[in-house]
């Protein structure tokens, strides 16, 4: 697919991957609606930096994404902002490390944002999407899981079971919508920069780091490449790509 002049919603645009996957398909030419949940002020910086590199054009979009309402409004002002809807790019999540055998410290609150924030919300994302992304003729959905999801590791059982859960909604939204709209996945190892990293316990980044094949974290560029990729492909759907550096193989 030629990516110039689409259009892509990409949410958590201001984090640490997030921005890579805004500045990769802006070099595109892809008009990008950089959705935050709190960081106002760096998402329309991001925004600003999209403008003024590439001479796309770029606005920062506010939505929480646990909010059914909310995300609905948010399709609507990114539609009526740029005229349509061809990519969404799911890469917002929550994560909070707490160690596998300390069930005490997993609470169902905590269970509950972080399934309502990593999963839950892409899914009312992609519900709410999918009209403008058939309308395109062309609609592309890329969730960003991770390698959590590939195996009981990472940084809490939730987190790993809500990732988990990612690959598996990316298999199925593939089906439910072809064939006008394909929807694929890139799950991501230990990523340096981060704010999920930024929630890791030292030894666990370390640990990650060590046990890859390359020994050393994978790298955000690649990511968000991939994400580029995905996008521009006319015939792949359903499927999870890893990259970590040689850690997991599936």
């Amino acid at each position: 697919m030629e990516l110039k002049s689409k259009v892509a919603l990409v949410t958590g645009g201001n984090g640490g991957l997030g921005q890579r996957i805004c500045h990769a398909l802006a070099r595109e030419g892809v008009h990008i609606a950089v959705m935050y949940a709190q960081s106002k002020e760096q998402a329309e910086g991001v925004a600003r930096d999209l403008t003024s590199q590439y001479q796309i054009n770029a606005a920062a979009f506010g939505c929480d994404i646990t909010d059914g309402a909310t995300v609905e409004e948010l399709v609507a002002a990114v539609t009526a902002r740029f005229g349509r809807l061809d990519i969404l790019i799911n890469d917002a999540a929550f994560n909070k490390s707490v160690p596998f055998q300390d069930l005490d410290s997993l609470t169902i609150e905590l269970w509950e944002k972080i399934m309502a924030v990593n999963l839950t919300g892409p899914m009312r994302l992609i519900k709410a999407a999918a009209p403008a992304l058939k309308a395109s003729g062309a609609g592309r959905v890329v969730n960003i899981s991770s390698v959590a999801g590939l195996g009981p590791a990472g940084s809490s059982i939730a987190y790993a079971v809500s990732k988990a859960g990612l690959i598996h909604l990316t298999r199925c939204m593939a089906v439910a919508l072809a064939p006008e709209t394909l929807v694929n996945c890139v799950a991501p190892g230990l990523l340096e920069g981060t704010r999920a990293t930024a929630n890791l316990r030292p030894e666990q980044i370390e640990r990650s780091a060590a046990s890859s094949l390359l020994q050393k974290a994978a790298d955000k560029d690649d990511c968000a490449d991939m994400v580029v990729t995905m996008c521009r492909t006319d015939t792949m759907t359903g499927q999870t790509i890893v990259i970590d550096a040689g850690r997991i193989f599936h």
